[in-house]
């Protein structure tokens, strides 16, 4: 019988959260700071800490604040402070810190950048050199031939 026609979910069940006994879990909330957090944002972060404490885990704040154009002072404070007046503090965070930060993305950059260096020179990963045209026409022509768009591997 299908999973749904029995009523189950068909999702990752609660249960079957992981294939290592051992393993930590581990969530994230990562907002931009592009303004104040709001209440479907609130929401979201509720439910990745619930869902952490539950699993004896971690709830992390890492936040998305790469588009420097779009940053509003003061959001970035704004945000933890929120969180801890909701009552859902950050276990790591900007302001407190943790194992694996810096937790701004923009100040990753390096990180990001050896990792990326390290996939190319394993041949893990390759540069395109693709127009975001060029990958929109690919998309629409094999959409019109009822195919699934598929990259052509150009630049591979």
């Amino acid at each position: 019988r299908h999973p749904a026609a029995s009523g189950r979910p068909t999702g990752r069940r609660e249960d079957s959260l992981g294939t290592d006994p051992g393993a930590v879990v581990r969530v994230r909330f990562a907002p931009s700071p592009t303004g104040f957090l709001h209440l479907g944002g609130l929401r979201t972060a509720l439910y990745n800490y619930i869902f952490a404490k539950k699993h004896q885990g971690s709830f992390i704040l890492r936040l998305e604040d790469t588009d420097q154009t779009r940053l509003v002072p003061g959001a970035v404070e704004n945000i933890e402070d929120m969180l801890e007046w909701a009552g859902i503090p950050p276990d790591e965070s900007p302001r407190r810190g943790g194992p694996v930060g810096p937790y701004q993305q923009s100040q990753r950059l390096e990180l990001y950048a050896r990792a990326t260096e390290a996939l190319l020179e394993s041949g893990a990963a390759y540069p395109c050199f693709c127009s975001p045209q060029r990958l929109e026409l690919l998309k629409k022509e094999a959409l019109r031939n009822h195919q699934t768009p598929r990259y052509d591997n150009r630049c591979r």
